[in-house]
């Protein structure tokens, strides 16, 4: 039977309310979700900062002062920056781990971020459809090659071929672990770039064109000005991932807290140093204070990073569109 018009009105605003309900049930599960990643962040931060934050108050084999400058230590002819937590005294100078670990980080970037910003420009604006299909795939599946992969590889072929190529003393140095640590930058710069530069609207091609402009001329000119703000974005979200990357680092860097220069020497960073002291520093020392000391270093270069890399994005957004300064 055919059901009658009132029977039909009554159900209509039944299912309008089930409908929203089930909306409302929805929009809490995911605010739920969003919270609990913002508290989970956050008891996270309390937990390390509860462990880091004694070395303020707590009696040490110094002042605090020692973490970041020179200290004339026994042995030495001339006050030193010292990394030797194992000992006594416990030499915990951290300034060795931070230039190990900008220095690792910013040869790893000076080979990246040249090489993903150039596939992306290829990908994203000279290569054919058929072509993109195959190559971006290929290149976002090196985001999925587990890290201790990489090192593997770092320490077994690419020392040995930088070894007989540069002559390098050292064999496993922060050269070798660059290398290896770009393989992990290149997958995040070259997506978000490649993504900015296929959102540059195609009327700003069509229009450079329209004046005589060839195809590079359009791509430098105009392409690139106008996708700065997610090229900005991408190199500084491969910046993160480069600065807390551990295993590659661990494993391929030859770990000596030096303060060298140099790009064959080796290196030790923040997050190798935390991999592999936590576990036999005790518990509650100040080995142990110093160590999440590290961590609370790291948590704030990254919010710093993060708020810096926020700003140059909108800043230069509001460069490149007058109506959104305007706006602000």
């Amino acid at each position: 039977m055919t059901p009658s018009a009132p029977s039909l009105a009554r159900a209509r605003p039944r299912r309008s309310v089930a409908r929203g309900a089930r909306e409302r049930l929805v929009e809490r599960l995911i605010a739920a979700v969003s919270a609990s990643a913002i508290v989970s962040i956050l008891l996270l931060f309390v937990f390390v900062a509860r462990e880091a934050f004694p070395i303020l108050w707590e009696q040490t084999s110094g002042p605090l002062s020692d973490l970041v400058v020179p200290r004339q230590h026994p042995g030495y002819d001339a006050p030193a920056f010292v990394w030797q937590p194992v000992g006594f005294p416990g030499k915990h100078n951290v300034v060795p781990l931070i230039l190990g670990t900008l220095k690792v980080t910013g040869l790893s970037m000076l080979i990246s971020v040249p090489l993903a910003l150039l596939a992306a420009i290829h990908v994203a604006l000279f290569s054919p459809a058929r072509v993109r299909r195959v190559v971006k795939p290929l290149i976002e599946l090196l985001a999925g090659v587990p890290s201790v992969v990489l090192g593997f590889f770092a320490l077994t072929f690419v020392a040995d071929l930088t070894h007989d190529v540069l002559g390098t003393t050292y064999r496993l140095n922060a050269l070798v672990a660059a290398i290896a640590l770009s393989l992990t930058i290149v997958p995040v710069v070259f997506t978000v770039s490649e993504d900015a530069l296929r959102a540059v609207p195609r009327s700003l091609h069509e229009a450079a064109y329209s004046v005589g402009a060839r195809q590079w001329q359009t791509v430098v000119r105009v392409v690139l000005p106008a996708a700065i703000p997610g090229i900005v974005a991408a190199v500084v979200l491969g910046f993160g991932r480069a600065i807390g990357e551990t295993m590659i680092v661990l494993m391929a860097s030859g770990n000596a807290a030096v303060t060298s220069l140099s790009p064959t020497s080796s290196a030790r960073t923040l997050t190798a140093t935390i991999a592999a002291e936590l576990g036999e520093a005790p518990r509650s020392g100040e080995h142990w204070r110093v160590l999440f000391t590290l961590g609370l270093i790291l948590f704030a270069t990254t919010f710093v990073l993060d708020r810096v890399g926020q700003a140059i994005v909108r800043r230069l957004r509001r460069r490149l569109d007058p109506r959104a300064e305007g706006a602000s």
